[in-house]
């Protein structure tokens, strides 16, 4: 345990665990003073980019292979919708279930991880998942009148963008540890913000054509929130491919659940969701599920 602690992927999980949350409570005060999950995505992505650019001469794209751009793509054009999706969650729905919601990502990305890249996780880890989405089957109840879990949640908008969104992200996920295999974290975090940026801006000439100047002006007048996103969200995406380079990526996902204690609190802090104590019960179930996956894997 100690020997984990002292790795760098140990650093780059808790930095991804305390960082995820942030970026949503940003996310969420973003889209309630109407800026647009779309442009949201896209400006974080530029931002990014941005600050890539120092590196870009690093780079030997020539040596490059294809199958390396060819993972790029799938993680870039899935990655872009599923960030969409989450925003466009967040928006409406409550921070302290959307959060823990996520802990279903661990389940799909073992399936793909083992199919996509061989990845086989013992009985602990598999104990462990179990776990983290038993805790949140609690959390899910929590927002319901009898305080019983119910499939009428599901048939919410934000729950179905939601669980769509976990799904592209675990399947990103898994593609970005492919591109990391025929490259480097550094090599493949540039082209997750170029190509992000790319397709959600391709996306926003499609869609937002005849608004983009509005959201130009909230841009301008949140500034300092958008600037906290993009720090937040650059700090996120850098530590989640450090650590899917450290261990199996089911397992990287599994752990980085414990942040549903975060999005939780900062539900009842800065939004005043209800329902705090049931929250943190299935939250902390969640994280003795992460517990078990670092113990004995």
């Amino acid at each position: 345990m100690l020997v984990f602690i002292s790795t760098l992927t140990a650093v780059a999980i808790l930095v991804r665990i305390v960082s995820s949350p942030v970026a949503n409570v940003f996310q969420k005060q973003l889209t309630q003073r109407e800026a647009e999950p779309l442009f949201v995505s896209s400006a974080t992505y530029g931002f990014l980019s941005v600050l890539t650019i120092p590196f870009w001469g690093e780079l030997d794209l020539f040596r490059l292979s294809g199958a390396f751009w060819g993972n790029v793509l799938v993680f870039s054009g899935i990655g872009v919708l599923g960030n969409v999706l989450l925003i466009k969650a967040i928006r409406t729905g409550e921070l302290s279930v959307l959060g823990p919601i996520n802990a279903y990502k661990s389940v799909v990305s073992m399936v793909f991880g083992l199919v996509l890249l061989n990845e086989i996780p013992s009985w602990m880890g598999v104990l462990g998942v179990t776990l983290i989405v038993a805790g949140s089957y609690i959390v899910l109840g929590s927002g319901q009148d009898n305080r019983r879990f119910s499939f009428e949640l599901v048939k919410k908008p934000e729950i179905q963008w939601r669980l769509i969104a976990l799904v592209c992200s675990a399947i990103e996920a898994v593609f970005i540890k492919r591109a990391m295999l025929l490259s480097s974290p550094t090599t493949t975090f540039i082209g997750w913000c170029v190509l992000g940026f790319l397709c959600s801006f391709g996306w926003i000439l499609f869609s937002l054509r005849n608004r983009w100047k509005t959201q130009v002006r909230i841009l301008a007048v949140q500034k300092t929130t958008y600037l906290a996103l993009f720090v937040s969200a650059g700090l996120m995406q850098f530590s989640t491919n450090t650590a899917f380079g450290g261990m199996q990526v089911s397992y990287v996902l599994a752990l980085f659940q414990t942040s549903a204690l975060l999005n939780v609190l900062f539900g009842y802090q800065f939004f005043q969701e209800k329902h705090l104590l049931q929250k943190l019960i299935g939250a902390a179930i969640m994280v003795t599920g992460a517990g078990l996956i670092v113990v004995f894997k």
